[in-house]
């Protein structure tokens, strides 16, 4: 069995929805790996040009949250404006989540997720990372 690499994503079986399970050593590589595992779920590929960032600013009220909030504002801008995104730079000021994410047009998109819900969430810090588990509405 190889070990777990430092951040990552796995889906998880579920009787009705999608899950995800997402781990990383801090909270901002969390929300990355929520996001690429996210766009994964939904089979989704980009057109490679022309290439487009959005600016995404959230208020940290909590973490589980912050994740539920940034992968929301992710997929209204897919359901919106029909935009992929798979680079992302974020940084915290204060109580804020200032996220730069870059990405294009979708080619394909495989499968809908509704909503990101709250059903279970919960940011668990094991000492060593941060590990999460997403529920997708599909």
């Amino acid at each position: 069995m190889q070990p777990q690499s430092p951040s990552g994503y796995r889906e998880l079986p579920h009787t009705a929805d999608w899950e995800l399970e997402v781990w990383a050593p801090d909270l901002a590589t969390l929300l990355v790996e929520a996001a690429r595992g996210m766009y994964h779920l939904s089979e989704a590929t980009l057109v490679s040009q022309p290439r487009i960032t959005r600016r995404i600013e959230l208020t940290i009220i909590e973490p589980e949250t912050l994740l539920i909030d940034f992968l929301s504002e992710l997929l209204f801008l897919t359901e919106s404006e029909g935009y992929g995104f798979d680079e992302f730079n974020l940084q915290f000021e204060h109580n804020r989540l200032i996220a730069d994410v870059s990405g294009a047009k979708l080619e394909t998109l495989s499968k809908e997720i509704k909503a990101v819900t709250y059903h279970n969430i919960d940011i668990r810090d094991t000492g060593s990372e941060l590990k999460a588990n997403i529920v997708f509405d599909v």
